[in-house]
């Protein structure tokens, strides 16, 4: 009979064994756990535990008693923080018996050891060479000996190696160490002089961590959008503290379950510490823990004990980024002092404002984005004072007018937007964003560029940390002309998320409106690097070369281009410039044609470079009629320049507010 049937043992004897496997790879693991106890191994895993039990306390504390601690490593597992951090301590404690149920390498950092790779079809017994092989490193293991898996006479032992003797280290926390402890905040032994007097002085650019996604435990259902959410608002704390470079999002959720060590993702974020974890929900109450870990030595600076009621999850948040501005700045956080920026107390709504958020990023067709919004309605229900998902209304408001709406319907809607922005800023003053969407609405949606000066300047000064902020902050700068405040906040954004491929494309934009198509390219490929599925990559490519004069590279990029408008848009310039005026006029009118009067913007741009400055202007004007945001692009867009000196042209941005 398995232990299994017997949870009352737990936390009552030490057992021989312990099994590190991850959750897909159970009903193997099951298997390997029946086969070591009917050998009378005893053997320990975490679904044992009961219900009531301290679910991290009890892990740790089997992983330090075990004499062996059996690996089972799969394609699955390989990626698996938790595994690593186990077969980590196995290792350090020269208790690791490495297996693979797959035909999985064990991952780099553990090759060096000896490993047993069981048989693919999984009809394994007692007779079975392989684990004879298990049983007996284990048993050797009990019998305190650290001597290499030896297999059956005649046979040759899987991987390659030896296990290494036990080496003497200091306690390691791992990530299933650390529990909080009612709503309150733990400090590790011996470190509290060190917390409250800031372990480092160095200046605040010195200063630069990476909150990773936690892993979210056990199975998912209600409540997991909050805890996906987890991590995420710790990091939106910290990026709000000016003391701390905090690498953004979208780079920083690009190493989940990859298995990179912390020195690795630390050395590809150009930072100097990570915040990892794990968070669970079990009933009302959350469960899990962070440790704050020093990216050039891997060592745990600190572990974040932690466990509440749901409704203390806030709470919990704040007290971990505040302990981590101590600790490392040696200063009082001011980033929380006055709660949640923008945030709620309210747990629903929340929730509610995570699925919005999950279903407005994903961006995939009008139901996903009127989904959306109906969540940041929800959340608005639920918490009326909620700035966040104000802001985030007007955002998903401005966005459904301009991709789905009517003309007729642009001045309400924008209208609505406006004021969704601005009540976020009522009620939180402090909150960039509620500023950045009224500047976009502003900008893009009423395109009123002098009305959205002013906001967007303080979503600047508010938002310096924050990284989507600071790349569209860019992008509107280089758009009214200011080139040099383009520049550096797009490279500030570019030193906060480096590996998000939408600041590489504003970045790349930037040097095009600053007439440098040289220099654009590059961040271009650079954005397509990181993602090959980039919008309008090849328009913006072919953009850059058409204005470098490299015609055939130009017509090669507009004919892979996707998106319709800017395919032919690109083709009928760059055709009448390589002297193929007839396929220009066939492009242009297939494009009219087909849109209609939904892209006055772009018919302006090839009338002025057709020279035909008459349709051009007039182009202009219905684009203005219309309220079409490609406006937005007017004053420092190259394919307009033969206008520019027009009394047409200057009175198009003069009305926009550019001049």
């Amino acid at each position: 009979m398995s232990g299994l049937d017997h949870p009352e043992q737990v936390g009552t004897a030490k057992d021989t064994v312990f099994l590190s496997y991850s959750r897909d790879d159970q009903p193997l693991a099951r298997k390997v756990l029946d086969l070591l106890q009917d050998a009378g191994i005893s053997v320990w895993w975490d679904a044992m535990l009961e219900g009531g039990a301290r679910y991290h306390t009890v892990t740790e504390d089997k992983l330090e008693t075990a004499d062996a601690v059996v690996v089972l490593w799969s394609k699955v597992s390989a990626v698996s923080h938790w595994v690593h951090d186990e077969a980590t301590r196995g290792r350090d404690r020269g208790a690791l018996v490495p297996v693979s149920i797959d035909g999985t390498e064990p991952p780099l950092g553990f090759r060096q050891f000896q490993w047993i790779t069981l048989p693919a079809d999984a009809d394994w017994t007692a007779d079975t060479p392989e684990i004879e092989r298990l049983i007996k490193a284990v048993k050797l293991k009990q019998d305190g000996e650290r001597s290499a898996l030896a297999g059956p006479a005649g046979t040759e032992p899987s991987g390659t190696g030896t296990i290494a003797a036990p080496a003497k280290t200091s306690p390691v926390i791992s990530r299933r160490a650390a529990i909080l402890g009612g709503a309150a905040l733990a400090v590790g032994a011996g470190g509290v002089a060190a917390w409250s007097g800031g372990l480092f002085t160095g200046g605040a650019t010195d200063i630069k961590l990476a909150v990773m996604p936690f892993s979210v435990m056990g199975e998912p259902g209600e409540g997991s959008y909050l805890l996906e959410g987890f991590a995420a608002e710790i990091r939106s704390q910290l990026a709000r503290n000016p003391l701390l470079h905090v690498a953004a999002k979208t780079s920083s959720n690009a190493f989940r379950d990859t298995g990179d060590t912390a020195g690795a993702i630390s050395g590809k974020l150009n930072v100097n510490y990570l915040l990892t974890g794990d968070i669970r929900r079990e009933g009302d109450t959350l469960a899990g823990g962070a440790e704050l870990i020093d990216g050039n030595t891997d060592r745990v600076l600190r572990e974040f004990e932690i466990k509440g009621p749901i409704d203390s999850v806030f709470a919990i948040q704040s007290q971990i980024a505040a302990g981590i501005v101590t600790l490392l700045s040696g200063a009082d956080d001011r980033s929380t002092a006055d709660g949640l920026s923008g945030g709620t107390q309210n747990v629903a709504a929340y929730d509610a404002f995570l699925r919005g958020q999950e279903l407005y990023d994903s961006g995939t067709d009008e139901a996903s984005d009127r989904a959306a919004l109906a969540k940041f309605n929800e959340a608005i229900r639920l918490d009326p004072d909620y700035a966040a998902a104000h802001a985030k209304r007007g955002r998903t408001l401005a966005l459904i007018q301009n991709l789905y709406g009517a003309p007729r319907e642009r001045d309400g809607a924008m209208n609505a937007a406006a004021e969704a922005a601005r009540r976020a800023i009522a009620i939180a003053p402090d909150f960039a964003d509620g500023y950045a969407v009224l500047g976009f609405i502003f900008a893009t949606g009423k395109l009123d560029v002098a009305g959205a000066l002013t906001p967007w300047k303080q979503a600047y000064e508010l938002g310096k940390g924050d990284a989507d902020i600071l790349s569209r902050y860019a992008i509107f700068r280089s758009r009214i002309g200011d080139d040099s405040e383009a520049k550096a906040a797009i490279a500030l954004a570019e030193s906060l998320d480096p590996l998000n491929a939408r600041v590489f494309r504003y970045a790349g934009n930037i040097a095009y409106n600053s007439r440098e198509p040289g220099a654009a390219i590059p961040e271009y490929e650079k954005a397509y690097g990181l993602n090959e599925g980039l919008s309008s990559y090849h328009n913006l490519v072919g953009w850059a070369r058409l204005t470098l004069g490299d015609l055939a590279s130009a017509k090669t990029n507009f004919e892979a281009e996707t998106r319709y408008v800017f395919k032919k848009t690109g083709l009928a310039i760059v055709e009448d410039k390589l002297g193929n005026r007839a396929e220009a006029e066939r492009h242009f009118a297939e494009l009219r044609e087909r849109q209609g009067d939904k892209s006055n913007y772009q018919y302006a741009q090839v009338h002025a470079q057709w020279g035909n400055e008459a349709e051009a202007l007039a182009a202009l004007e219905a684009a203005w009629a219309a309220r079409d945001a490609g406006l937005v692009q007017i004053y420092r867009d190259p394919m307009l320049d033969p206008l520019r000196g027009t009394e047409g042209y200057q009175r198009a941005v003069g009305r926009m507010g550019f001049e």
